[in-house]
């Protein structure tokens, strides 16, 4: 009897691998496909049927990184030899190098909104789930639910109201306005998934601290802060995510200065139509900081999906 419950568990086992495995590869296809578009030829990335097959070329990152002008053959031959790869590539499309792109500064937005809102999310939303948590609030749980409805709200919604006040604020198309929106729509879900984590720690361990002579900061900085690092660190993936990818509100808001880099990478056009490769350089690049810190993060965020707001 225990030999074919044992056959069986192995069987369930096997089956639930396999299909996480093929699940896991059908969900990555399409990423790999873009990496590998990447390090196409334009020609080779609208070619039909679909190349796997083909002769790498960086030219997708080339002209992710520089802007180029078309030139006739005499300017060409007349020009000094090739300074480096990049130079070579695009005179083979007889181009040359302008100057630099906007893509290296549009990056560097997303950084620091993507980052920045995070951050206050993840700190104003820890304070906030404790305060929830630890003491008695008046109304509490209609304000928890007022907190939550904010997320529910879909951005189109309340896109107009949001320019207009941005407008006459001067927050428009600036680093400040869009982290603080950012995070006004990111705290919502921060405090729900902490407040989780922080009602599983018990209250006799910070009831011992203020007996051995700690201020309710101290007990809280030494005490739960450390104990809910799980759900701080899967709850700053999901904030992160979020600010990473969202395209509605910094289409809306930014132009120029404060721009990141989801509306700026469809933008990127070449000689007769879009330039799939560079296109695809930069969906790969713009993959790699949100890719890096989730590995970094990665032995929290099963936990922080399990319990967190999911348990009570």
């Amino acid at each position: 009897m225990s030999y074919s419950v044992t056959e069986s568990s192995k069987r369930q086992k096997w089956i639930a691998g396999t299909l996480v495995i093929l699940y896991a590869v059908i969900t990555l296809v399409p990423l790999g496909w873009i990496m590998i578009t990447g390090f196409k030829t334009p020609p080779d990335s609208i070619s039909y049927p679909p190349k796997v097959l083909f002769e790498p070329s960086l030219e997708g990152y080339v002209n992710l990184f520089t802007t180029r002008t078309r030139v006739s053959k005499e300017a060409l031959e007349s020009l000094p030899p090739p300074a480096n790869f990049a130079e070579e590539i695009v005179r083979d499309r007889d181009m040359v190098i302008a100057g630099p792109s906007k893509f290296g500064q549009r990056f560097m937005n997303s950084v620091i909104i993507g980052f920045g809102s995070t951050f206050l999310s993840v700190f104003l939303g820890t304070l906030a789930a404790y305060a929830f948590s630890r003491f008695k609030i008046p109304l509490a749980d209609d304000l928890l639910f007022f907190i939550l409805s904010t997320r529910m709200m879909p951005p189109i919604a309340v896109a107009i109201p949001i320019f207009l006040m941005y407008r006459n604020l001067g927050l428009s198309d600036t680093h400040l306005g869009m982290i603080l929106l950012y995070t006004a729509v990111n705290i919502s879900l921060a405090v729900w998934l902490l407040k989780g984590f922080i009602d599983e720690i018990p209250r006799e361990y910070e009831d011992a601290a203020l007996i051995d002579g700690y201020t309710r900061f101290q007990a809280f900085y030494k005490v739960v802060l450390p104990q809910a690092a799980t759900g701080i660190a899967s709850t700053a993936i999901f904030c992160l995510i979020f600010s990473w990818n969202e395209y509605a509100f910094a289409v809306l808001l930014t132009s120029g200065t404060a721009q990141t880099a989801p509306p700026f990478i469809p933008t990127i056009i070449g000689v007769g139509g879009l330039d799939w490769p560079a296109v695809a350089a930069g969906a790969t690049l713009f993959l790699i900081p949100v890719m890096i810190f989730t590995i970094m993060l990665r032995k929290h965020l099963l936990r922080g999906i399990t319990f967190g707001a999911v348990r009570k």
